[in-house]
This record gives structure tokens, C-alpha cells and sequence, in this order.
């Protein structure tokens, strides 16, 4: 799949249908992940791949119905001993999730990334069993799409200043 074509066809998927996505095209998805641009090259983001604890992480977000209906959820960290200036880190960690939501479209794979799980993150630590050096940046649901939900944007002179 052409980047393009990832670009412009990834949605946020909400249903998923019930296959598993296996280890191989998860562990393609953290590769891809891991690939990001970071200043320094320091790479300061962690993941976790969350499947046991998946249902109990649903109950600490409005989005429970996203996250149960996932097959799986990875949670992505700022790596606080890593870092070395917080604004340009998370940009990378940016980049880290979004390289990861391309390459799960390019194989397929929907993906939904959460950020109103940070509402929680402290839960999300606890539950997870994460130490103090990892702080929860986004949790992005993952499986096969049961959807296809259109999506719009706004015209780029909207969005563009000329100088």
C-alpha cells in the first residue's frame, strides 16, 4: 500500500469484528512504531500490549464498547528517563502512534486512538502494574474493522496561511 493511500484511507474504527490479530502483525505494528523520528534519537516511548487486562482497563474510559469490542490495545508511554525535552518528545511519541495506525491499516487492521483514557492514567498504571518512570500518553484499540466510517475534512485554505 502506497503511503498515500494510507494517509488518506485510515479512519478511526469503533466496532470491530471478532478475529484475533496475531502476534506476527502486532509485533509488524511496534515495528513500525519503533521507526518513528525522535530528537536526539532518543526514542522515548514504551508500549505495552494489554489482552488479559483489556477488560478491566474498559472500565476506566467512556469508551468501554471500543475497547471490549478490540481484540487488543496496546498502551503507549512517554519514557520520562528517555526524554530530554517533554514538548519534543511527545511530538515523537506522535509520530510513534501514528506510523503505528498507518502500518495497522496497511495490513488491514482498524484502529482507534484513545486519549480521554488520560481522565485515568493513574488507574491505567495501577492496573497495569507500570512504574512512575512510564507515563500513559494514548491507548490505541486494535482488530479487524466491522465499520467504515466516511470521514471529512476541511478545505486546505482553512487550514494554510500564505505569508
Amino acid at each position: 500500500m502506497e503511503v498515500r493511500e494510507a494517509i488518506l484511507g485510515r479512519r478511526s474504527i469503533r466496532r470491530y469484528g471478532g478475529q484475533e490479530v496475531s502476534r506476527e502483525k502486532i509485533g509488524q505494528i511496534l515495528e513500525a512504531g519503533r521507526w518513528a523520528p525522535s530528537g536526539l534519537n532518543n526514542q522515548p516511548w514504551r508500549f505495552a500490549v494489554v489482552r488479559e487486562k483489556k477488560d478491566k482497563m474498559a472500565e476506566l474510559t467512556r469508551y468501554s464498547d471500543v475497547i471490549k469490542g478490540a481484540d487488543v490495545c496496546l498502551a503507549v508511554f512517554f519514557d520520562h528517563e528517555s526524554g530530554y525535552d517533554r514538548t519534543k518528545d511527545l511530538l515523537a511519541i506522535g509520530a510513534s502512534i501514528q506510523n503505528m495506525l498507518l502500518s495497522a491499516y496497511s495490513l488491514g487492521i482498524g484502529t482507534c486512538w484513545l486519549g480521554e483514557m488520560l481522565n485515568r492514567k493513574e488507574d491505567v498504571h495501577d492496573l497495569l502494574g507500570i512504574s512512575g518512570e512510564l507515563e500513559l500518553v494514548a491507548v490505541i484499540a486494535l482488530g479487524y474493522p466491522a465499520e467504515s466510517p466516511q470521514s471529512r475534512r476541511r478545505e486546505i485554505e482553512e487550514l494554510v496561511i500564505d505569508l
